[in-house]
């Protein structure tokens, strides 16, 4: 097998882990790594749904076994999310306007990914939060 082959199937599988393991399915992991790569566009968007759709579904399963999943929290999500996916496949981006949008928008991404952990460590936690062997 190609090393560059190999790159990518361990690349995708470690984001298809770390997404998978927080209830995601992973397209934006999936999007980023096939475009550093330098995978065309042509052949990543419809490689990341397939790879969204196969994780996200053994997510949904494994939730469905286990009790959680409601159809009345479900349905509403349905009705609003599926026609606007089937819209927003119908869009055509020129490829530089496609990969300038994706790299804005996976750099927002991290940003508000590490603001975010900035914030929670700065946080005082209440003195009766502390743990029995911590200095108060």
């Amino acid at each position: 097998m190609d090393s560059a082959v190999l790159l990518i199937l361990l690349a995708i599988f470690a984001v298809a882990v770390l997404y998978s393991s927080v209830g995601h399915g992973g397209a934006s992991g999936y999007l980023a790594v096939m475009a550093l790569l330098s995978i065309a566009p042509t052949q990543t968007r419809p490689s990341a749904l397939v790879l969204n759709l196969f994780v996200a579904s053994i997510g949904a399963f494994q939730f469905w076994r286990a009790g959680h999943f409601s159809w009345s929290v479900f349905w509403p999500f349905a009705v609003g999310s599926i026609p606007m996916a089937f819209l927003g496949g119908m869009i055509y981006l020129p490829t530089h306007i496609y990969k300038a949008v994706l790299g804005i928008v996976l750099l927002f991404a991290a940003f508000r990914l590490a603001w975010s952990f900035q914030r929670i460590e700065r946080v005082d936690h209440p003195r009766h939060c502390l743990a029995p062997t911590e200095e108060r």
